[in-house]
């Protein structure tokens, strides 16, 4: 019986493993494809992306489900805010026009003042999140492209650059800590990821940083260490962080959209929390 029951874990871990892999690759073709053909493409991909993304976050931070008229607003003004950085990446609106874009961080406020049903600390615990770890995160990556604000590495290989580096710790971590992980990073958030699977990702992620810029000449050994190591640290708090997001609204993935990964926020995670560092960094060598 025990046989038995060992054998049927392991297939259904099988199959796990290959639904998870084949929807993997799906969704790296998918991402990779679109930064590297076209940044109209991009911004057509993000703006589903930002839909979906602030629709989760609502499911994570809101307990109960809201009526419709404000789970609308809930979602558009984080596509609004995508949508004015975008076109002013695009080049279709000057870039001082994003200063509007500070109008949106006072909506909670303007959404509770009218509204019976929820708090304004309810209101914020949706907006905010929505605006800092999704829509301006999607909209930064746009202007990965603008030479004039990012400097002569802007292009399609600098932001997926970003992206695999991001994809890289992830598999390089896990892989670690599988085979050496013994001490828990954060057990109370993730009781799964280890110290040794983290030191191993970043150890890893550096060196194949390293061996990119020395065969490629794309970026200095100097400037990609940098990256990589933000990404890194970064990237591993974007996934602690929507972890602990989950753990309070007590689920396991942010949405059932991806078979195998979860939501969008579970595969967007790392790289929305990563993005805006590496931005910064970039302007200021710029």
């Amino acid at each position: 019986m025990a046989h038995c029951e060992s054998i049927r874990k392991h297939a259904t871990d099988m199959k796990d493993l290959v639904i998870r892999t084949v929807y993997g690759l799906f969704f790296a073709i998918m991402v990779a494809g679109s930064i590297l053909t076209s940044k109209w493409l991009l911004a057509i991909l993000l703006i589903a992306v930002v839909i979906i993304g602030a629709d989760e976050m609502i499911r994570l931070r809101v307990k109960s489900n809201p009526v419709r008229s404000d789970k609308f607003l809930m979602i558009l003004l984080p596509v609004l805010l995508f949508c004015l950085m975008a076109t002013t990446a695009l080049g279709l609106l000057p870039v001082r026009f994003l200063i509007s874009s500070l109008l949106l961080l006072l909506f909670p406020f303007l959404h509770a003042l009218f509204n019976q049903r929820y708090t304004f600390t309810d209101m914020a615990g949706v907006y905010w999140p929505s605006f800092l770890m999704v829509a301006m995160p999607a909209g930064l990556m746009l202007f990965f492209y603008n030479e004039a604000i990012v400097g002569e590495l802007a292009g399609a290989h600098l932001l997926l650059s970003v992206i695999i580096l991001v994809w890289l710790n992830d598999i390089f971590a896990y892989l670690v800590g599988i085979k050496f992980g013994r001490h828990r990073l954060f057990e109370r958030i993730s009781p799964k990821k280890s110290w040794e699977g983290s030191i191993g990702g970043l150890v890893l992620t550096l060196v194949s940083a390293l061996i990119f810029s020395h065969f490629t000449g794309l970026v200095s050994l100097e400037k990609a260490a940098i990256i990589a190591f933000l990404v890194v640290i970064t990237g591993s708090l974007g996934d602690l962080v929507e972890s602990m997001l989950k753990r309070q609204a007590g689920v396991k993935d942010s949405g059932k959209l991806i078979p195998g990964h979860g939501g969008i926020l579970d595969r967007f995670d790392a790289s929305f929390f990563a993005v805006p560092f590496v931005f910064v960094y970039l302007i200021l060598i710029h």
